[in-house]
C-alpha cells in the first residue's frame, strides 16, 4: 500500500476507523483470524473501529455486543447500535411507524424484482431488517450477470427507492439517508464533533460501489484490493488501495495505522 508522507502521518492521529464488513473485514464470507485479530489489536490500542454495512439490524445487535468494536452502522445508514455501560443503544433515522410504512411499500417492489429478474432471490438475512429489501445476486444464488444487477437497481429506482450495489446484494430502501449521513450523525452524537471540521481524524475502508459516498468524503479512504473489479464503474474510487484483498487488506490498514502511532 503506497501512501504519501502527509497521509501516513495523518494515520497516526486517527480517532476512529470506519469499515465495511462483507469482503472488507470478511474474506469469502468468513471473518479470518487475521482480520479478527486486527479488530482486537485496534481495540486494545484505543483505535475505535465502527463497521458501516448494508447488513441488517439483527446482525448489528450481535456485532455491537460481541465484536471488539466501538459501534456499528447498519442497513446502509438507517441505524446505529452501540453498547453504553453494558446497555444497547439503538438509534434509527426514522421512527417505528415510518419504518413499517417503508417496508410495506418495498414489498411490492420486491415482488416485481423477483418476477422480472429470474435467478435473483431475497437475501437470507431479510428477516432481521428494519428498513430495506436486500436482493441477493451472488451470495446464496448463482451469480447474476451485470445486466441483471443493473435491472434490479433500475426497478428500485423506478419505484422511487434508493438502491446500492454491494459485493453480494442490491439493497433498496425509502428514507433520506445513506452510509455517510449516518456516519456524520454518529460522530456528532458519539464524539461531539462536526465531522466536516475533522475529516482527517477519521478513515474509511471498503470494497464496493455502495461505499462511494464514503470514498468521496474522506481524504483517508481505502479500498481493499478486491475492489479493483468495480473501479471501471465507480465515479468516486478510493484514493488508496491495500495490497491485499478482503480481511487481509483490512488487517494491512490496521497495521499501517498502529505503526504510524
Amino acid at each position: 500500500m503506497e501512501l504519501d508522507v502527509a497521509s501516513r502521518e495523518a494515520l497516526g492521529g486517527l480517532g476512529a476507523l470506519f469499515s465495511d464488513i462483507d469482503d472488507t473485514i470478511s474474506t469469502d464470507g468468513k471473518i479470518t483470524s487475521a482480520a479478527y485479530d486486527a479488530l482486537w489489536r485496534a481495540h486494545e490500542s484505543g483505535l475505535g473501529v465502527v463497521p458501516v454495512t448494508g447488513r441488517p439490524a439483527g446482525w448489528c445487535d450481535h456485532i455491537a455486543r460481541m465484536w471488539p468494536v466501538e459501534a456499528v452502522i447498519g442497513e446502509n445508514g438507517g441505524l446505529y447500535f452501540r453498547l453504553r455501560e453494558g446497555a444497547m443503544e439503538r438509534v434509527f433515522m426514522d421512527d417505528a411507524a415510518t419504518r413499517a410504512r417503508f417496508r410495506q411499500k418495498l414489498a411490492a417492489v420486491r415482488d416485481r424484482i423477483l418476477r422480472e429478474v429470474p435467478g435473483c432471490g431475497v437475501a437470507s438475512d431479510q428477516t432481521y431488517r428494519e428498513y430495506d429489501v436486500a436482493i441477493d445476486y451472488c451470495e446464496d444464488v448463482p451469480p447474476l450477470s451485470d445486466r441483471q444487477v443493473r435491472r434490479i437497481v433500475a426497478i428500485f429506482k423506478e419505484s422511487g427507492a434508493h438502491a446500492k450495489v454491494s459485493s453480494i446484494h442490491v439493497n433498496g430502501w425509502y428514507g433520506d439517508f445513506d452510509k455517510l449521513s449516518m456516519v456524520k450523525r454518529y460522530v456528532k452524537e458519539a464524539h461531539g464533533l462536526d465531522i466536516a471540521l475533522h475529516r482527517r481524524r477519521y478513515a474509511f475502508i471498503g470494497d464496493s460501489p455502495n461505499d462511494e459516498p464514503m470514498f468521496a468524503y474522506f481524504p483517508l479512504s481505502f479500498g481493499v484490493a478486491n475492489i479493483r473489479r468495480f473501479l471501471p464503474v465507480m465515479k468516486h474510487p478510493p484514493p488508496f488501495l491495500t495490497d491485499r484483498a478482503g480481511g487481509a487488506g483490512f488487517a494491512e490498514l490496521v497495521d499501517a495505522i498502529l505503526g504510524a502511532r
